[in-house]
């Protein structure tokens, strides 16, 4: 019988000696793990077991691995992903992102820094169920009380993840939910490109910044009257961005 307490997390992985290697390794740490060979088994599976996480690859038969990453993403927002792929490149990370991926690691990876994202994906899935009533600072505590927050016109529900603004009713990723939240539990403070990144997805400082310059690109298309003249979402040259209203 299968141990519930146990964390599951599904493999969708085509290279069944990674698949196995990852697999044993997954297994000694005490998880439950289960292998999907290609993207439409990856699916399947997802639906059927209900894993606590997916480790992704991107070149997949039949489905790949952004493709996979999508269909997830519009029934679960919050099921952390992490893409484990040979496409290593900027331009795949960031589309990536832009699916919402939570972690991206190329390969061929060092297991125990994989494991280690594989730790740390698991415990902010914790930590998001926390964020979602307590706020991620004692000072976001004072910001939003509660399961909502305001600003403006502006109005986000943290627990279904939409939110009624400028641009309508529009259901936010959990990578803008991380975004908004820090941004509201560090009110008026400037923060930097990298500091963002690292906060809200671990990522060192050899990651590109313009990840987050896309992603404040569509925060003002959401919650900004007009994007190209930001009231709240601001920039600061040479520094970051800043959110104050």
């Amino acid at each position: 019988m299968e141990n519930s307490e146990k964390k599951r997390i599904l493999v969708i992985e085509d290279d069944e000696h990674i698949a196995e290697g990852i697999r044993l390794n997954l297994d000694l740490q005490g998880y439950m793990v289960k292998i999907a060979g290609d993207g439409m088994k990856g699916i399947d599976l997802w639906k059927k077991w209900a894993p606590d996480l997916v480790v992704l690859d991107i070149m997949l038969p039949l489905v790949d691995g952004f493709s996979v990453l999508k269909v997830i993403r519009k029934q679960d927002e919050k099921l952390p992903v992490l893409i484990l792929s040979a496409r290593g490149s900027s331009e795949d990370k960031v589309k990536g992102l832009r699916c919402g991926v939570d972690d991206y690691l190329a390969k061929p990876f060092d297991l125990d820094e994989f494991l280690l994202r594989v730790k740390r994906l698991l415990i902010k899935k914790q930590w998001y169920k926390q964020d979602i009533n307590n706020g991620e600072t004692d000072r976001g505590k004072e910001l939003f009380s509660g399961d909502n927050y305001c600003f403006g016109e502006n109005e986000i529900d943290f627990i279904t993840c939409r939110a009624k603004c400028s641009a309508g009713l529009i259901i936010l990723t959990e990578q803008e939910i991380k975004l908004i939240k820090i941004f509201i539990a560090n009110r008026g403070k400037p923060i930097s490109r990298e500091k963002l990144l690292e906060t809200g997805w671990g990522y060192s400082k050899g990651t590109t910044t313009r990840t987050i310059d896309n992603f404040m690109v569509r925060l003002r298309k959401y919650f900004e009257i007009n994007p190209k003249k930001p009231r709240y979402f601001k920039s600061m040259r040479s520094i970051g961005y800043i959110f104050d209203h």
